[in-house]
């Protein structure tokens, strides 16, 4: 099985030669123009499937909020701003995302969950977040978006500086799937196509492993199978504390 997966992603990265001229060509910036129009659309049909599943992991943001305060969430990788909806009312919200094409639909977004205080959008990747200091958020909020930095541990580390001391991180991320499942071979086969497609998503990571070495003081985290494409449907759901 192994030899044949090695031969099938030999092939797809054959197929997807064009794509890696085109990003080593510098072109594919291009593309990050139009990804947020696409992540728009794909992102109302992932609310929908996943909508449950959200209310659910968001239902105790308030916990988190300092006696007597305004709960402030930071959320990295906001896209579209489609966990807006999920918020408790006046909480105030720091938006950042290293693709500033987004700012279109988070407007909108914006819009339709007024009930929500929006201190600023932010141009910045999940690995340096140096203009927002230590200790100075409730929660920060990562969906969908550890599948694409480039490298998860920096990002936890950054999480951990940001969130005050009882802080709470909150995450939602599609992960790899089991081994023995055939949806681990196409994962690994198809992910030279999926890098670009998804702007660098990548399906065949890990992430609960760097979540459970981050060093916070406790992680509520679960393994999930997601009503969605078999690619992304293994999903981890949770919070940890600082």
């Amino acid at each position: 099985m192994a030899c044949l997966q090695a031969c099938c992603t030999w092939i797809v990265n054959i197929l997807c030669l064009p794509l890696h001229l085109i990003q080593a060509a510098g072109l594919y910036e291009i593309y990050k123009r139009f990804f947020p129009s696409i992540l728009y659309r794909c992102s109302i049909m992932y609310n929908k499937k996943m909508y449950d599943k959200k209310k659910e992991l968001f239902r105790n943001l308030s916990e988190f909020n300092k006696p007597g305060g305004q709960l402030t969430i930071l959320e990295i990788g906001c896209g579209t701003g489609t966990n807006f909806e999920f918020y408790p009312p006046g909480c105030k919200v720091i938006c950042t995302d290293p693709n500033p094409h987004f700012q279109k639909y988070l407007k909108k977004s914006m819009g339709e969950n007024d009930r929500l205080s929006y201190e600023r959008f932010m141009v910045s990747s999940g690995e340096d977040m140096g203009s927002v200091e230590s200790e100075s958020v409730d929660v920060v909020v990562c969906t969908l978006v550890l599948c694409s930095v480039n490298n998860i541990p920096q990002t936890l580390r950054e999480v951990r500086r940001m969130l005050r001391p009882g802080g709470a991180f909150f995450f939602l991320e599609h992960v790899v799937a089991d081994p023995s499942t055939w949806a681990y071979f196409f994962q690994h086969v198809l992910q030279p196509f999926w890098f670009y497609f998804g702007d660098g998503c990548e399906v065949i990571r890990e992430t609960w492993k760097h979540l459970e070495e981050a060093g916070f003081t406790e992680l509520k985290l679960r393994h999930i199978d997601a009503p969605l494409l078999f690619l992304i449907k293994p999903h981890i759901v949770g919070y940890a504390v600082k």
